[in-house]
């Protein structure tokens, strides 16, 4: 196994080798770096994402092989699910606690490994202040219940992470938000690995190769996802840069990622 180790003494060399040369299987590329805005915005730029801590040397960098992704056209709402959607039990909203997010799903996952660091978080913390990060929250009764939060990539969305206090809250925010998503013209929702709940949505595997091709590809077009549009809680988002497009978040608002 070749892993390449980030200089800890040049904070201002945010570069990372090339993301082919990332193992098979979890992909990891490189340790060490730091959460600064500079190095998640290029490691994301290139398929690439902060999943591991590696004792002596700080961050694992990874690029999996194969990516699991969901397209447009592979969305599936499961019927049971559907059903809870249209009885909107949640008032879904975008960027309206990114901070009460990324903490809830620290706690949700401690018991499964500490991937979460308040490192990262305050990393995460401010690539959202920068706007590259994003939160989708679930409420009920005024009440934070669930939600997610991810990066976002000209118009590709790559997911971190979910976290629910009540049954669906996680859910009804995911499918809201895909849905919204898709509609604006995001190309693919980037899940990062495989896992049972997000096959259940549609997600499939994608050779690394084919993923950074069209990650790229995307990012060439010059197209960005105007989250401000969905503001917190707002019925429209789209793209800039290129085509525009519209999204009805409030239609469903009304109603691992790495888990």
């Amino acid at each position: 196994m070749s892993v390449w180790i980030l200089n800890p003494d040049s904070p201002e060399d945010v570069g990372f080798p090339p993301p082919e040369q990332a193992n098979t299987g979890d992909g990891l590329l490189a340790v060490g770096g730091d959460y600064s805005v500079p190095r998640l915005v290029e490691a994301y730029s290139n398929g690439i994402f902060p999943w591991t801590t590696w004792p002596g040397y700080g961050i694992g960098w990874h690029c999996p092989d194969p990516r699991f992704v969901l397209l447009p056209e592979a969305l599936h709402i499961p019927k049971s699910l559907d059903r809870t959607l249209r009885k909107h039990p949640f008032e879904i909203t975008v960027d309206r606690a990114f901070e009460r997010v990324i903490t809830a799903c620290a706690a949700a996952h401690r018991r499964e490994g500490v991937w979460i660091t308040d490192a990262l978080r305050d990393g995460y913390v401010a690539l959202h202040r920068a706007g590259h990060a994003h939160s989708v929250e679930a409420w009920h009764d005024g009440q934070l219940v669930g939600g997610f939060y991810g990066v976002a990539v000209g118009p590709v969305f790559c997911g971190e992470s979910m976290f629910a206090f009540v049954p669906d809250a996680s859910k009804v925010a995911f499918a809201t938000m895909s849905r919204a998503l898709f509609a604006a013209g995001c190309p693919m929702i980037d899940c990062q690995v495989y896992t049972d709940h997000l096959a259940r949505f549609g997600a499939g595997e994608m050779p690394r190769e084919e993923y950074l091709t069209r990650l790229h590809s995307a990012i060439r077009d010059g197209r960005t996802m105007d989250w401000s549009l969905w503001g917190t809680g707002g019925t429209t988002g789209g793209m800039t840069g290129g085509e525009t497009g519209g999204a009805e978040l409030a239609a469903a608002n009304c109603s691992s990622l790495k888990p």
